[in-house]
């Protein structure tokens, strides 16, 4: 490789700044995810103290501009940190990514009452905050939700309900697309909803497959008074603010993926290079090696993608949703992928508790479902590509 040519490679590399944001939620993850993950999982034990923890390192605000008290960071660097957090724990990972999606839309669309009311205990973690878009009839078809929020006077009357809504019942502030107008999406609005506001309420406890680290419940909304002040955007923009915050949301549940299937990955090395049958390590057959292999391609392929997506979301490029979209659905895809792949390589154990990879299998299975199904990304893609 001449000179020349290695000049050429930084735009495929980190920065030294990237770097280090990526060592510091690797050295977090490694002290305090890592050693309790499986508890976590095992007793659906919801870690507030460790997503707090995380906030002191910024990583409640990681993209709320440093004027509203956040760290003012790219989508770049919030991918390598949810990568790098999902190596230990992928429920706790997108956990706090949810929650930076609702402060980061606090902060660019709310008026400066809205962020003065709210943005400083969300930095912090004091507060906690969910994005309450899906409901019982309206899944991918998330324009036709029919939650009402009614004007009287200066506040509105909220009824209706949110379904699969991380952190309810436990979560301080609900960000809540709610219909204030007509049909479809030119009718929906955004507010700020408080835990305690009188008529809210929360269903039971998802039982679920995966993301036992985290409280799923139906939110409820009887009679709910809220101020007016606490839209946030305009009435009826609504729906483009959800459709922005989705784009972030998107590359951090791929980079969750991603970081649970390079755990993953890293354990089915260790254990094949261990494990011996017919007289050699398992590593040692040509079958594991190749499929290792692929295991790893994929992996960096899937890594590539998704780092170039958040770098058009920070920069805002005209193509930012369509790769956002693909980013989602390749590193989910292959995510999962990689870890059914490494439980087979454990065989027996891998489909034991006492080895983390069925526990990496269950959690990210859900990726491929939420911010948006995986057929709804090909929709996107699709429609993208035809219209050119």
């Amino acid at each position: 490789m001449t000179d020349q040519q290695f000049e050429l490679t930084p735009q495929f590399d980190l920065t030294e700044d990237q770097r280090a944001i990526q060592e510091m939620a690797q050295r977090f993850t490694a002290d305090a995810i890592t050693p309790h993950a499986a508890e976590w999982d095992e007793k659906h034990i919801f870690p507030r103290d460790t997503v707090k923890a995380a906030a002191e390192l910024g990583f409640g605000a990681i993209y709320v501009s440093e004027e509203s008290g956040g760290i003012g960071l790219g989508r770049l660097e919030s991918a390598l940190i949810m990568e790098a957090m999902a190596y230990g724990c992928p429920a706790t990972s997108a956990f706090i990514s949810i929650h930076n999606m609702a402060a980061w839309m606090i902060d660019r669309f709310g008026s400066q009452a809205v962020k003065d009311k709210y943005l400083p205990q969300l930095v912090t973690a004091d507060w906690l905050a969910s994005y309450c878009l899906t409901e019982p009839s309206s899944g991918s078809d998330a324009a036709a939700l029919k939650t009402t929020a009614k004007r009287d006077g200066d506040d509105f009357i909220v009824n209706g309900s949110k379904q699969f809504i991380s952190g309810a019942g436990e979560n301080e502030l609900y960000v809540t697309m709610v219909r204030t107008g007509v049909d479809g999406p030119k009718g929906i609005s955004c507010l700020a909803i408080e835990k305690d506001m009188a008529g809210v309420s929360f269903g039971a406890n998802e039982r679920k497959l995966g993301w036992h680290a985290q409280p799923t419940r139906q939110v409820m909304f009887d009679n709910v008074r809220v101020p007016v002040e606490n839209l946030i955007g305009a009435e009826g923009e609504g729906f483009r603010i959800a459709m922005m915050g989705l784009d972030g949301g998107r590359l951090n549940i791929g980079a969750c993926s991603l970081g649970g299937a390079q755990r993953c990955l890293d354990e089915a090395i260790v254990y094949t290079k261990d494990r011996k049958q017919f007289g050699s390590a398992v590593a040692d057959f040509q079958n594991t090696q190749f499929t290792l292999a692929d295991m790893a391609t994929e992996l960096e392929a899937a890594r590539a993608l998704l780092y170039l997506a958040a770098a058009k979301v920070t920069a805002n490029a005209p193509d930012k949703t369509k790769f956002a979209a693909m980013a989602k659905r390749f590193a989910t895809d292959t995510g999962s992928s990689v870890v059914d792949r490494a439980l087979q390589l454990h065989g027996g154990y891998g489909y034991l508790m006492d080895y983390p990879i069925e526990r990496f299998w269950r959690d990210l299975r859900v990726h491929s479902i939420l911010e948006g199904t995986n057929q709804v990304m090909r929709m996107i893609v699709g429609r993208e590509l035809t219209r050119q």
